[in-house]
């Protein structure tokens, strides 16, 4: 994973998303987005709070009992709706501004670190990894929420192009996982996403299951769907049922249907 390939596409994307927050009315940065209890305006505390956290800040004190919400699950959770309640507090101006501020250090911060500093070891929210894919999964996330908002307020799009295929490869690292495990495939199967033109992913199962290049035939079950349903199956934000029209099924539909069904894998 290329150090200069992932800061690109993160710069190109927070400013994706800064000119789509600029665009919003007040009105629209109190809609609700597909994730509990959050409004467009607490996807950007989000983000905000990660990277504040990233710069090396303190997570805020709030008078709200965090892990008392039901949509808090673990210490994660917590900490990031500590960030949401501080910055609700703050005017939309604010809000963005701050975004704004903490996006441009932090890109800064990025393009003067080498390709050594990105492949050290790091902690990461998938686990133990390098620093390259920690800032990966930081490319996921915001383009994720790119999605949200756009959902929230009626705005499609950025659903091809640098963040968007950092974001695949990013959902495509659990897809042994979400096919073998979760779905329980069994061995000897295989899975093929075919994502509306934009790429093909390929998953066997041989012992364990595992991403793969190609396929040596045709897969057991192909499975055909918009990459933008793609990853928000992944990304827990529909139904599964909700979206099923737009997913075709070819070959084992059994074994499709559990695949679809068992896609999330984040929130």
């Amino acid at each position: 994973m290329d150090k200069d390939v992932i800061v690109a596409a993160l710069g190109d994307e927070w400013d994706a998303i800064a000119r789509l927050l600029e665009s919003l009315s007040e009105l629209e940065w109190e809609r609700d987005t597909p994730l509990p209890g959050w409004r467009v305006r607490d996807v950007v505390a989000h983000l905000i709070g990660t990277e504040l956290l990233l710069d090396g800040q303190d997570v805020p004190e709030t008078s709200t009992d965090v892990h008392a919400l039901p949509h808090v699950r673990n210490e994660i959770g917590a900490r990031n709706e500590k960030f949401v309640e501080h910055f609700r507090a703050q005017r939309i101006d604010e809000v963005l501004a701050r975004f704004r501020e903490i996006t441009a250090k932090r890109l800064a911060a990025l393009r003067a670190m080498s390709q050594e500093d990105f492949d050290a070891p790091s902690w990461t929210p998938a686990g133990e990894a390098t620093y390259t894919r920690f800032m990966r999964i930081r490319a996921f996330d915001n383009w994720m929420h790119e999605q949200d908002v756009r959902d929230a307020v009626g705005l499609p799009g950025t659903e091809s192009g640098p963040a968007a295929a950092l974001s695949v490869d990013e959902i495509s690292a659990a897809l042994g996982y979400l096919v073998g495990k979760k779905s329980g495939a069994p061995d000897g199967s295989s899975v093929t996403f075919d994502l509306g033109g934009e790429r093909t992913l390929h998953v066997a199962v041989n012992g364990r299951a595992s991403l793969v290049e190609r396929l040596p035939g045709e897969p057991t079950v192909r499975i055909r769907l918009p990459l933008g349903v793609f990853t928000r199956l992944a990304g827990g934000r529909v139904d599964p049922a909700a979206v099923r029209s737009s997913v075709e099924l070819d070959g084992d539909a059994e074994l499709g249907e559990r695949v679809v069904n068992n896609l999330a894998f984040t929130i």
